[in-house]
């Protein structure tokens, strides 16, 4: 029975309309995923009522056999899918229904313009399954009760997808949610059994409960995970994959392994093959569903990998934890410490040894997952395991895309080298052509080119690797100790000594911008170079910290001359112009290492008049 007692008519949110309207007109390069979102609906709702229902069995209402069922109307042209999960109330059906609070909503349209060849992989991505019923249906029916409710309490949601949608309250006896597609044109072959059948054995084959038709279950309803991996193929895992992701693209790698010894308890866990449009939001999680003993408990269990692995996804089913864990419980559990560091250690496991076997889908990885996975060297526990995995580029190649592990560079250190060189810049070319590496390439030094913005703060992390210093080229005075034969080193001295006056007269022109200025021997083709002390954060990373609205510490920059450039050479004899001549000299160092002048205006007039004189 549904008596209507009280119907408002609403309108969708903005991005609703404008999702709606791709979903209705644009050509989708496979609309069979309506199904697979709609019953992994259904699934997350049973899910959540026999959760909730731990807590509160009156919930069940007298039923805790969970179902899906999937029918069909030849003569009305509808397809229906049902559950008798957790459903909804009013307030929950307009939000849910007619709203998308997913902040990556925005990325997703961008993502749907041009060729709309992926428009289907997008979907599951952000929380718009719901939606995609749109792709094959005029109108869309959805009558729900939440579970705990009266009869009298039930909801109607209607709408054709045109803008604006109604919610009527009507008598429903049966807890959960039943959506009717009314079918478009076109899309009679989806009243079929045999066409609905294998879109269920193609996407939802593995879903938790039984999916029925008329009296047949025709899903597997069993948990792959508890299943030996003997009877398990590369298809089995990449539909399971698909199912716990919404990703139709198949997963770069997969690790399947029961733990059994204090703790018990089982893992599958993928890395994606791509990464997801908000990869890069930290509060963004929806990866590793947590089980115990097969009873779901909670989706984006952030307590079971550390951010910095956030891009994994799969299933940890637990056989020591208590059904009724809570969030809090979860926080405070040394069991979840020790899943946690079994987890971690499994995947940086997995990710060794790709980089090992297959460094083509390791290269991938890394292109896609990289700067991600170097926020971890923070985590003591895993640093030696993460810094064999990071990869940067160097000059030994001088290409952005042939990126080098520290192992690779240690192997090719020259037998006097004890420290690793790096230089830090906002791009890969600023890094390839800073005037820091002029001495390094000439005596054959290998250098990283670290040019992501988390790299200035995996050096303050990872400070040595194998026994090897990690130093910048642009911090402190340089030295390279055994790299530098004593002839080399006499002559430094002298230079310095000779031209003692001149640094200090540059030094008194400039006044407040430098906290010194001294000879160098780094360059070879440029006049000058920008320096940080040895204790100083470098310009680099005042630049990031200021450009994210952060105080960046007051530092001044050491300011180094190449003794043997004409420009150096001239400045010894220069006179009236001697103030602009150093000024010009330290703003082109700024300029050389990505830096921005203060007064740009009075660099381009300067240089006017210097070329006039």
């Amino acid at each position: 029975m549904t008596t209507e007692t009280t119907q408002e008519t609403l309108s969708f949110q903005a991005e609703v309309k404008q999702l709606l309207h791709l979903m209705i007109h644009s050509l989708y390069s496979n609309r069979e995923i309506f199904l697979r979102e709609l019953i992994s609906n259904a699934s997350d709702a049973c899910d959540k009522l026999r959760f909730e229902s731990l807590h509160d069995a009156a919930l069940l209402e007298g039923g805790g056999d969970f179902k899906i069922r999937i029918g069909f109307d030849g003569a009305a042209r509808t397809l229906t899918i049902a559950d008798n999960g957790i459903g909804m109330n009013r307030e929950e059906a307009i939000s849910n229904l007619g709203t998308i609070a997913r902040s990556g909503t925005k990325e997703f349209f961008s993502h749907l313009t041009g060729d709309q060849q992926k428009d289907a992989n997008l979907i599951g991505q952000f929380g718009v399954g719901f939606y995609s019923a749109f792709i094959v249906a005029d109108r869309v029916t959805v009558r729900t009760r939440r579970a705990g409710q009266k009869p009298d309490q039930g909801v109607e949601w209607s709408s054709d997808g045109e803008g604006q949608f109604s919610v009527a309250t009507i008598e429903r006896a049966e807890r959960g949610t039943e959506l009717t597609l009314h079918l478009r044109e076109g899309q009679d072959d989806l009243l079929s059994d045999w066409k609905l059948e294998s879109i269920i054995h193609k996407y939802s084959d593995h879903v938790m409960q039984p999916i029925v038709m008329g009296e047949r279950t025709v899903n597997q309803a069993s948990a792959l995970w508890a299943r030996p991996k003997s009877e398990l193929t590369d298809d089995d895992y990449k539909a399971f994959y698909t199912h716990v992701s919404h990703d139709e693209e198949a997963p770069l790698a997969w690790v399947h392994a029961k733990v059994e010894g204090t703790q018990e308890y089982t893992q599958l866990l993928y890395v994606p093959s791509h990464a997801p449009l908000d990869l890069h939001d930290r509060n963004a999680r929806h990866g590793v569903k947590l089980y115990v003993r097969r009873v779901f408990i909670m989706d984006d269990a952030e307590q079971l990998l550390p951010p910095w692995l956030r891009f994994v996804r799969g299933v940890v089913d637990s056989a020591d934890l208590p059904l009724n864990v809570s969030r809090e419980l979860l926080q405070q559990s040394k069991d979840i410490e020790t899943l946690r560091k079994g987890c971690t250690t499994r995947v940086l496991t997995l990710l060794a040894s790709l980089a090992e076997t297959e460094k083509e889908k390791y290269s991938k990885f890394w292109t896609d997952f990289g700067r991600v996975l170097k926020e971890g060297v923070i985590d003591f526990g895993s640093k030696d395991k993460i810094s064999k995995l990071l990869r940067f580029a160097s000059t030994h190649t001088d290409q952005p895309e042939e990126n080098v592990s520290l192992a690779d560079y240690v192997a090719r250190m020259k037998p006097e080298q004890q420290q690793i060189f790096f230089v830090t810049a906002e791009t890969f070319n600023a890094a390839k052509n800073s005037p820091h590496l002029e001495v390094f390439r000439k005596k054959g030094l290998e250098v990283l080119l670290l040019s992501d913005r988390v790299d200035e703060w995996v050096v303050a992390q990872l400070t040595e690797f194998e026994g090897k210093e990690l130093v910048s080229v642009a911090k402190g005075d340089l030295d390279l100790g055994k790299l530098e034969d004593e002839a080399e080193k006499k002559q430094q001295e002298e230079e310095a000594s000779h031209l003692k006056e001149l640094t200090e007269k540059i030094a008194r022109s400039l006044g407040e911008r430098v906290k010194q200025v001294r000879i160098t021997h780094r360059l070879t083709q440029s006049p000058a170079c920008l320096v940080a002390d040895d204790h100083d954060v470098s310009g680099n990373l005042a630049r990031i910290l200021k450009a994210a609205g952060q105080k960046a510490p007051d530092v001044k920059p050491i300011l180094e001359i190449n003794p043997k450039h004409p420009v150096v050479l001239r400045l010894q004899n220069e006179g009236a112009k001697f103030d602009d001549w150093a000024s010009v000299l330290f703003d082109q160092a700024l300029l050389a290492e990505g830096g921005q002048l203060d007064d740009p205006a009075m660099f381009v007039r300067r240089i006017n008049e210097l070329m006039l004189s």
